[in-house]
This record gives C-alpha cells, structure tokens and sequence, in this order.
C-alpha cells in the first residue's frame, strides 16, 4: 500500500482528541483496520517496556515481590 503516515503520527492525532473519523476524514488513504494496528502496536510496545521495567526492578532487588514492583 505504500504509505507514508507514521504510527506515532496516527497515536498523535488519536491522543489529541481527534476520533478515528476524524483521521479517516483528513487522510482517507488511512482504513479503521490501520488505526486498530496502530493501537494494537502500542499496546505491544507498552506491555514490553513494562515487563522490561519489571525485570529491572526485580534484578535491583531479587526479594520484592510482583506486587511490590507493580
């Protein structure tokens, strides 16, 4: 498909108040199932940067227990 539209620009314009219409509206090349891969994205990028800061806190101290990182 060959598009030039960044995610973090997708991920911006959603966390500035504009609806997933809206995106559609100004950049129509854009579908509903790009939006949702953005999203989806950023919920895998965000799980493994929690679980990485997880391990760092647990490699910090071996004794703490998950609830206590968390």
């Amino acid at each position: 498909r060959r598009m030039r539209i960044a995610v973090a620009d997708v991920l911006g314009w959603l966390a500035s108040g504009m609806t997933h219409q809206d995106v559609i509206a100004d950049y129509p090349e854009l579908t509903e199932e790009d939006i949702l891969a953005c999203l989806a994205l950023l919920r895998t990028v965000s799980a493994r940067l929690s679980l990485e800061q997880d391990i760092a806190a647990f490699e910090q101290d071996p004794n703490a227990t998950c609830l206590e990182i968390l």
